[in-house]
Order: C-alpha cells, then structure tokens, then sequence
C-alpha cells in the first residue's frame, strides 16, 4: 500500500476491505460509497488536504520515518505542538461543520506514550518500544487511528469483574504463545468505520481483580471478528433522498457506530498493556486531559453556526438592528470562551519524563465543562436568529416541484440581494447544526464526549487546591498561620509551581 497523501487516497484507501457494516438491519457492501456513510468520510478527508494547504498547521516531520505526516499522529514534544493541535482543530471545524473523527486517536497516541514509558521504567516491560514500533508503522503509511476507550457498562453500579455478562467491558477471553483475544463491545465510537486502525483501552479506573479488562492492543479495523453496527443520527436519511438543501450540510458528516469484537486477536508486538490494572487510571486521566482540551473544535464549529446567523440575519433584513447585533456578540463570546480556556491549557503544557508534553489538567477540565453548555446557548441563539422557518421549511422536492416551488420562492424571499434558495440553504444549515444531523456532534457529544460533565467537577474539584488558597487569604488577612502544615500546603501548591516557573 503506498503512503496516504491527499484526501483522494484516503478514500481510495479504504475502499474493498470487507468490513461488516450494518445499517438500518443490512450490510453495507461498500461503506465508501453508501449515502449516509460518505459525508463523514469526506470529513476525515479534509484532514488529509488540509496538511497539504497548510502543512506547518496541519502535518510534521515524523521523528521516525523523517517523512511528513499528519499531525494527527504526531506524539507532541512541546508546548507549540500542543497549541498547533488546537489551531488544527479548530481550522478542520470551520472548513467541515461538523466533526473530523480523529482527535481520539492522536489524544491516545500521546497519553500512551507517556504511560507506555512510565509502566516500563516501573515494572521492566517493553510497551514503550512496541508503542514506538506501532507508530513508525502508521507514520509510514500516514494512516488514520481511532481510539476505542469506551465500554457499554452494563450496570455501573458494578465494577467489570463483577458484571453478570463479562463482555460489558472488553476483556481478554483467551491466550496463546503469539498473543490474546478479546470480546465485548465499545460504544459511540467515532469514526471507527473510516480509520485504518483502533487502539483498543481501557475506559475506568481498575482494581486487581479486573486484571483481564487491563488490555491497551492495537487492531487494524477489519480484523477477524469484528463487528460495526452503524448509528442513527437525527434527519439522517435526508442524506438518501437526493438534493442537496434538504441536508443542511451535503458533504460533510460525522460518524458514531457501536463496535463488537468477538475473539478479535491482538498480537504480542501490539499489546502495550497487558494486566497492569494500576495504570489504568494513569492512562485514563492523561488521555482525558488531552481530549477535553480538544473540544476547541466545538469553537471552530461555532464560527460556522455564527456565520450562518449573521447571515440569516442578513437575509431577513435586520442586520442592522441593535438587539441582533447584541446576540451575534453573545455567540461569539461563547465560543471564544471555549477556544480560549482548551488552548490555554495547551500553552501551560509540560514535559513528562517520556519527553512528550502534557497539556494543564485543570484548565482541559473547564474548556470541557464550558463545552457541555455553551453550544447549546450559541445554537439557541442561532434558531432565535433563524426564525421559524429553521424547523418548518417545506422540502426541497416542493422547491424544485414546477407549480408550487414558484410560490414558494415568492413567499419564502427577504432581502432582495438573496435568492429564496440561498436563505433556504442557510436555514438548513442552521437546522443542520442545531438539531439535525451534525448536531450530534455539535450538542450531544458536547455533553457526553470525553466524559459527562460530572465527570469534569470531579476532576475540578480534586484540583481546587483550597488549601493553599486558604492560606493566601489567611495571610493577607493577617490571621497567624500554622507553619507545621506548610509542608502540607507546599506539597498541594506544586501545580501553581510548574505554571508560574518561568
């Protein structure tokens, strides 16, 4: 196979692999080339033309291969390519509308590359060097990776080994000299049909008992076994009814289906973690960190969803009034609000001791938290501006119909420098983003992605350090304070010691 350059290989690439495909209870015969599947395609080919149109935002000279390669791959050995990721993102949301499906992938590359080589220098294993063999190999081809981290649960009352059904969480069923195999189910996963391969990880913390839920393996997506049931989306078969308008968004998807492995085999040479049930919350917390800073591509979503508000508004005649003007600000307050806390996480970024460079916890935490609720006030903000028209638009069959569509161009015109199409087109694009298809990425996954927003206080709340805090204030309030528990507070203000050292 030669090495993916354009986003015209990348969807010649993942023609005539026979993966089974299921959708609407059929097996799709070729994804590539399915109605509803394509869009998200095309989206994760815009990563690849991207690299080509901007390569210092969106590629790197890969350290292994010496070759350019997406950045998508890359492991980020400073803080400027943990803020270039976010640019990247943020670039790919606004050129796409929707998500890009591979942000998952680059965020486990990263947070197992620190893990991988802290596990080693711990325990004396040699996943790190298997991680770095595994990376050399996707560099060469500039394949897309997905990462599979979330489990179905079963009852999350129960920890895995506890589950009346052990497949709840995947787990290894089976062994040999040559490696393992796995079964269970991973949910929601993004993208999985278009990569070339997964990382199969844990999704929870562990205990000794769960040590057969302890596997981190890389799988090549059509592997013996598995199984892809494909998911709904909202307004999903617009996509098959032919036209363009009625979709909102034609060419551009994104792309969630439920993955079953059953005894899917995972070689000794891609397994990089293998029963150490104790790292599991090291590498659960890291990638968490890198992807809840990634949600900056809700940002560069939203400057599409404001656009199309401002020229919506345009559209009906009232750009000039205070009160739209007013609301256009908000929504971009909003969304630079989210931009600005993912990528100031990157720029407090840190070294690890593996060299790659972590982006700041705390403030990953809080760009997610803002995620879980401010697209949702941009998009009400968007169908206030929309009208309407944003949910009751007749279809584009009676646009186009030679009777009734003169009527409806006549009735459905504004402002006469715009067509009745084109308002209808952007009113569609609107519907599209705030409650049609490509609003499940844009509101749903913004709630549940990455881990749901209780998930983020927690993370917060761990990370408040009050006590330090209270002893500012004791301080300069003058209260006396008690210098037995300086080591204490000494210990809890590390964090405000590695963003201040300059």
């Amino acid at each position: 196979m030669q090495k993916i350059q354009s986003g015209e290989d990348y969807i010649n690439s993942l023609r005539d692999r026979g993966l089974i495909v299921y959708l609407f209870g059929e097996k799709v015969l070729e994804p590539v080339d399915h109605d509803m599947i394509r869009p998200s395609i095309n989206a994760v080919a815009q990563t690849y033309d991207l690299a080509i149109s901007n390569p210092e935002l969106a590629s790197v000279i890969s350290p292994f291969t010496g070759e350019r390669i997406s950045r998508f791959l890359h492991v980020c050995t400073s803080v400027e390519d943990l803020v270039n990721q976010n640019k990247m993102q943020r670039k790919l949301g606004q050129l796409t509308g929707t998500c890009f499906q591979r942000c998952v992938g680059m965020d486990a590359f990263n947070s197992l590359y620190s893990t991988t080589y802290e596990m080693d220098e711990e325990c004396g294993t040699n996943y790190h060097e298997k991680l770095k063999l595994f990376l050399t190999e996707m560099h060469k081809f500039n394949f897309v990776v997905g990462g599979a981290m979330t489990d179905v649960k079963g009852d999350r009352s129960l920890a895995p080994h506890l589950q009346e059904d052990k497949d709840m969480f995947v787990h290894i069923v089976n062994r040999s000299e040559k490696g393992v195999y796995v079964s269970g189910a991973k949910a929601h996963q993004t993208g999985c049909i278009n990569s070339h391969w997964m990382i199969i990880m844990p999704t929870m913390r562990l205990g000794e008992k769960d040590k057969e839920y302890a596997i981190i393996g890389g799988v090549p997506v059509d592997a013996k076994g598995i199984t892809y049931i494909y998911g709904r989306q909202s307004c999903d078969t617009r996509s098959m009814e032919g036209g363009d308008i009625d979709v909102g968004n034609a060419k551009y998807g994104g792309q969630e289906a439920m993955v079953i492995f059953d005894n899917v085999f995972i070689p000794n040479e891609l397994i990089f973690m293998d029963g150490e049930y104790n790292y599991a919350s090291m590498l659960v917390e890291r990638f968490t960190t890198y992807h809840r800073r990634s949600y900056v591509c809700k940002s560069g979503v939203g400057d599409v969803l404001i656009g199309a508000a401002a020229a919506v508004s345009e559209m009906n005649g009232v750009e000039n009034a205070s009160h739209i003007k007013d609301k256009l600000v908000e929504m971009s307050h909003l969304n630079e609000t989210i931009y600005g806390t993912g990528i100031a996480s990157s720029y407090q970024g840190f070294k690890t001791k593996s060299g790659c460079f972590q982006c700041d916890d705390m403030l990953s935490n809080v760009c997610k938290h803002h995620v879980t609720k401010l697209p949702f006030q941009i998009s009400q903000i968007a169908q206030d501006l929309g009208g309407g028209n944003v949910s009751t638009l007749p279809s584009e069959k009676d646009l186009n119909h030679p009777e009734i569509g003169v009527l409806l161009k006549k009735y459905l015109k504004g402002n006469k420098k715009y067509s009745s199409e084109d308002r209808i087109r952007v009113l569609r694009l609107i519907e599209n983003m705030t409650m049609g298809r490509n609003a499940v990425g844009y509101l749903t996954e913004s709630v549940h992605g990455a881990g749901s927003p209780q998930a983020q206080r927690i993370q917060i709340g761990r990370m408040m350090q009050l006590e330090y805090k209270k002893r500012l204030a004791k301080v300069l309030a003058g209260i006396n304070i008690d210098s037995s528990k300086d080591e204490l507070v000494n210990e809890l203000s590390d964090y405000f010691e590695r963003v201040f050292k300059v």
